[in-house]
């Protein structure tokens, strides 16, 4: 148990912390689900709506710091691939 009151502070805001940011990580996965359905489904108009809708996602997620740089240009390298091969 935390006995400073910096320690029991850090441990509310920690626990703030968790729950905005798990509802950002959740609102990024739905976004990159939508793009990937939109992908499998062959409809080239609507994957790339999708791809255009996720990208700022993916990137606001990296500013606030709940993805990892690499792992969103990843993930947005793949789908691009992917969506350049529907033509």
């Amino acid at each position: 148990m935390a006995n400073t009151p910096q320690a029991k502070k850090r441990i509310r805001r920690n626990e703030r912390r968790a729950e905005v940011n798990g509802a950002r990580v959740s609102r990024i996965r739905t976004f990159v689900k939508k793009a990937e359905a939109a992908l499998a489904s062959g409809d080239k108009a609507a994957a790339t709506a999708a791809m255009a809708a996720m990208q700022p996602e993916l990137a606001r997620g990296v500013a606030k710091g709940v993805v990892h740089k690499n792992t969103a240009a990843r993930k947005f390298s793949r789908l691009t691939k992917r969506l350049a091969a529907l033509a």
